[in-house]
């Protein structure tokens, strides 16, 4: 079978990589480091899944050994019922190896930075944007993810304006990268006295942490600049310049970050942040590249496009890419969002690189 020619191939490459990864040489080389310790850890998964399925064939064959030659009527009994069970478990490892070798997206494994921003709405938007961070602040909490914000600007009503915040943990990109896109909320505000529901949006764009070595910016490229930091309403946070704005001048990118009081922890997150947004623009520059090979926009996952509504009058979350309707909105925005993402997973996983 082709399958086990590929985990053969793999099996050869596994022992390769741990050969290269020992070597001195290899290791004063992060650029080459990094990649390669990646591709081992990822291979071994399978690996560790192989060997379960070779060691599963042995059992069996050993039992139907045991049938075949043994005189003892009961040893047989139990031998052929044991063969029954091994084959089960057999066909559940094939399956689970025929999943694993399935391409995937290389940057699924990555952290994230998440970027919130009110849309259309005014104050109820900032609000909507509020209640987004904290679900997926929930939803980071349940998988025991890491959560670290970058910066934000509160409004005076107590929502954001914007909010970036960095998510690390394993398989972080691969879960929340269909998040991408125009959220919408339909309800009534606590400002509104006649109870007329109202619409108001915000976005979210979900980038791939980058690695200093993934993307390299030089100094000659970038211009920082320093200023006060100011909260809500213009008061001010600081009594320094410890605020950092960074422009990356061949790109016209421009990153701001004032959450720390030292200025040179800003300016880590900035540089976090910009180096995001290079590498997601590349990842889109790449992506539009081969839409426009295949004379298709299929599954481009422009961040324009309208994603997701939340209504509350109904208590109803709807998934406009696959036509989900789910009625338990306080539970998806207390952070239960497996019951959207894992369908989504399914259904866009293949068209997403």
């Amino acid at each position: 079978m082709h399958i086990f020619q590929q985990l053969k191939s793999l099996e050869e490459r596994c022992r390769e990589l741990s050969d290269l990864l020992s070597s001195p040489d290899t290791a004063k080389d992060p650029k080459r480091f990094i990649p390669l310790s990646k591709e081992y850890r990822d291979l071994q998964e399978v690996m560790v899944e192989y060997k379960r399925y070779q060691k599963l064939t042995k059992s069996i064959e050993d039992d139907e050994e045991i049938v075949k030659t043994s005189s003892d009527d009961e040893l047989v009994e139990v031998a052929t019922r044991e063969v029954e069970a091994l084959k089960k478990e057999r066909e559940e490892s094939l399956v689970r190896l025929q999943s694993l070798l399935q391409p995937k997206d290389p940057l699924d494994e990555k952290n994230i930075i998440m970027e919130i921003r009110a849309g259309v709405g005014g104050d109820e938007a900032a609000l909507f944007a509020r209640d987004l961070f904290r679900m997926y602040s929930k939803y980071a909490e349940s998988h025991g993810w890491r959560l670290e914000t970058l910066n934000h600007h509160p409004t005076e009503k107590g929502g954001f304006k914007e909010v970036i915040f960095l998510v690390a943990g394993k398989g972080v990109f691969g879960r929340l990268k269909f998040e991408r896109g125009v959220h919408r909320v339909q309800r009534i505000p606590v400002t509104e006295a006649s109870g007329r529901i109202h619409t108001s949006t915000a976005t979210v764009a979900v980038l791939p942490e980058a690695e200093e070595v993934e993307i390299e910016i030089r100094p000659g490229e970038i211009r920082v600049d320093v200023f006060r930091a100011s909260g809500s309403g213009g008061q001010h946070v600081n009594v320094t310049d410890s605020a950092v704005r960074i422009t990356h001048i061949p790109s016209g990118i421009v990153v701001s970050c004032q959450d720390e009081r030292s200025q040179h922890q800003n300016k880590v997150k900035a540089m976090k942040v910009l180096r995001a947004r290079l590498l997601d623009r590349t990842r889109q520059e790449e992506e539009e590249k081969v839409a426009r090979e295949r004379k298709s926009q299929v599954g481009t996952g422009e961040r324009s496009e309208k994603v997701r509504t939340y209504n509350f009058p109904q208590k109803r979350v709807s998934d406009h890419r696959i036509n989900l309707s789910l009625y338990n909105l306080d539970r998806i925005l207390g952070g239960d969002l497996d019951s959207i993402i894992d369908p989504l997973r399914k259904a866009l996983g293949g068209e997403e690189s």
